[in-house]
């Protein structure tokens, strides 16, 4: 497995850039080559995978570990390839795509070019639970057990009991944490105004 290529940024194109080392130009396919378009005749490291198929063999370039790690957790999900997932990670940041999948945000997922309702479903099939711990990314559901606040998991069920969604609730979240409010009435009364402005 080629873990990374360090060497001369000599091309960028539409879909990927060509990096020379030892004489050899490697090109690497990228969610966004045009984030090295600075680089562009310098000495730079992408990060790669490389992906064997009976026809071909393509190397993929990544910024840093975790893009990478994030494209193989995508490829591992039943309907994305790899240029699914290279399209999913041209269009988002990491944190804001391991809270859409662990908010079971079918919505925000089916955005991304290639995934409809039933690949969307599949990404939080496979995929909740795994990657916020992965990546070390805290999320609210998380933060709320972390510091047993069981008056704000209360008024959470409440307000959910209420007909409001698991996504709705995640956005005001934060903002109830800060009240620092400790009765559950009181969180859900908040909750509700502040819903209401939304």
């Amino acid at each position: 497995m080629i873990a990374y290529v360090k060497g001369k940024l000599t091309v960028i194109q539409d879909d990927s850039v060509v990096v020379e080392t030892g004489g050899v130009g490697y090109e690497l396919i990228c969610p966004n080559p045009f984030y090295y378009q600075h680089s562009l005749n310098e000495e730079v490291t992408i990060h790669t995978y490389l992906h064997v198929r009976e026809d071909a063999q393509l190397l993929y370039g990544f910024k840093n570990e975790d893009e990478k790690l994030l494209f193989k957790k995508l490829i591992s999900v039943s309907g994305i390839g790899p240029k699914g997932a290279l399209g999913i990670l041209s269009g988002a940041d990491i944190a804001s795509f391991v809270a859409a999948v662990e908010s079971e945000d079918e919505k925000f997922l089916t955005t991304f070019p290639g995934v409809g309702k039933k690949t969307a479903r599949q990404i939080i099939l496979d995929l909740k639970g795994k990657l916020s711990t992965t990546f070390n990314i805290t999320t609210p559901e998380d933060t709320i057990h972390s510091n047993d606040d069981s008056a704000l998991l209360e008024a959470k069920e409440a307000l959910k009991a209420l007909g409001y969604t698991e996504k709705e609730l995640t956005k005001i979240l934060p903002t109830l944490k800060k009240e620092g409010l400790t009765n559950t009435d009181e969180i859900v009364r908040k909750g509700l105004a502040l819903l209401l402005q939304k």
